[in-house]
This record gives C-alpha cells, structure tokens and sequence, in this order.
C-alpha cells in the first residue's frame, strides 16, 4: 500500500479535528483509523505541529528550505575553498 503525504496544513487541521472528535469522546485509536494513519504518527504530529497555526506552518516550511539552500551553498564554497588551496599548493 503506497504512503500518503499529508501536508502541514492538512495535518494541522487534522490535528484541530481531533481536538474536537477526542472531545466528543473518541478515542486516539478511532480517529486515526479513520484517517489511515498509525498512532505513532499521530503523536508525532502532535509534537511537531501541535500548537502551530496554518501560516506558522506554511513559514516553517520556508525557513527549512531556506536552510537547505543556505547549508548546500556554504558546503560548496567550503570545497571550492579547499580545490584553491590545494592548487595554490601545486598539489595538482
């Protein structure tokens, strides 16, 4: 059976409805059944994106690519950095 990729804000909003169904008297167990997803992922949504609104979440997305992009550009500069200083070695 192929995964699903839920994104932050579908996970956000399923959270919320938990939030309402858990009120209601359902149980963990019923509503992630509903939803096609295991317990352990229930609550590890829940501590990454428990108190995080949409726009919040929507940001945090932005900030992690601009990481990634920030983290390959100085790892690419780190090793055009050590090709000149070999070459200004004459290790070539």
């Amino acid at each position: 059976m192929a995964k699903k990729r839920f994104r932050s804000e579908e996970i956000i909003h399923k959270l919320r409805e938990a939030d309402v169904l858990s009120a209601q008297g359902r149980t963990v167990a019923e509503i992630v059944r509903q939803w096609g997803v295991t317990e352990q992922t229930y609550f590890r949504w829940r501590k990454e994106y428990g108190g995080l609104k949409i726009d919040q979440a929507r940001r945090l997305k932005e900030l992690e690519q601009e990481n990634a992009r920030l983290r390959k550009a100085l790892s690419d500069s780190i090793i055009d950095n050590q090709i000149l200083r070999e070459v200004s070695k004459g290790n070539f």
